[in-house]
């Protein structure tokens, strides 16, 4: 028996749009990203699948692109898990910065560590700022939330929330993650058995649904995103 997984990094923000680094500020998404999400509901329902569980994280952008998919799929009755350890990676410091001019200030190779690289967290910010979630009421009650995380970081929320929580959920169901780059990077990276070395590699595109079909020991027995033209290499299943 298989088990469909559909996972989607949310549309194009406003952020986005202005090349500005993100990771946990609550920002809208753009036009664009709302036309990209109407676009992977239509994707989807051409492919007949009906999602029975869903999951997403805190932040809007994610919420609002599952919310335009399960509106024109017509899920009225689908239950979404919200989890913020499925949020986007925390940039730190460089929340709020425009990428091109990090680059320009600190050098190519070192904004390549600090976007791309596995274990290498950009400065953290400061405890005092108002990006801090610690003061935001989404995350009232919840300890250790981070001033600044490498993907390494994320991967270590991710992957036992997907294992304690997500896993059990797909087993049983037609199941979609509306997430964020890296959030969907790191399970990726533990999905398809990616390298520390190679998830450098690794782009998620925006609003374009990643089909995975599951055996039940989770293990992948195929992926395609469902726009083929707007895909990136996939890793291979189980490299």
């Amino acid at each position: 028996m298989s088990n469909q997984l559909i996972l989607i990094r949310h549309g194009k923000s406003v952020w986005n749009k202005k090349n500005i680094f993100t990771g946990w500020v609550d920002v809208d998404l753009d036009s664009e990203g709302t036309s990209e999400a109407l676009k992977a509901a239509d994707l989807i329902s051409k492919v007949n699948l009906k999602p029975t569980a869903a999951f997403t994280s805190f932040l809007k952008r994610a919420q609002e692109t599952l919310n335009i998919i399960v509106k024109n799929l017509k899920l009225n009755d689908l239950e979404v898990n919200y989890a913020w350890e499925l949020n986007e990676r925390h940039y730190g410091a460089l929340q709020g910065l425009n990428k091109d001019e990090v680059k320009e200030k600190y050098g190519e190779e070192q904004f390549l560590k600090w976007r791309r690289g596995y274990n290498t967290p950009p400065p953290a910010l400061n405890a005092d700022s108002e990006m801090n979630p610690k003061l935001d009421p989404l995350y009232k009650g919840i300890t250790n939330l981070p001033l600044t995380e490498c993907l390494a970081d994320t991967y270590e929320r991710v992957i036992p929330y997907w294992e304690n929580n997500i896993k059990p959920i797909v087993l049983k169901n037609t199941t979609i993650i509306s997430a964020h780059g890296n959030s969907l990077r790191a399970l990726c990276k533990y999905l398809f058995s990616v390298s520390d070395k190679e998830i450098v590699n690794l782009e998620i595109p925006t609003g374009n649904p990643l089909m995975i079909t599951l055996n039940n020991s989770c293990k992948i027995q195929s992926a395609s995103y469902l726009d083929p033209l707007r895909s990136e290499n996939l890793p291979d299943i189980g490299a």
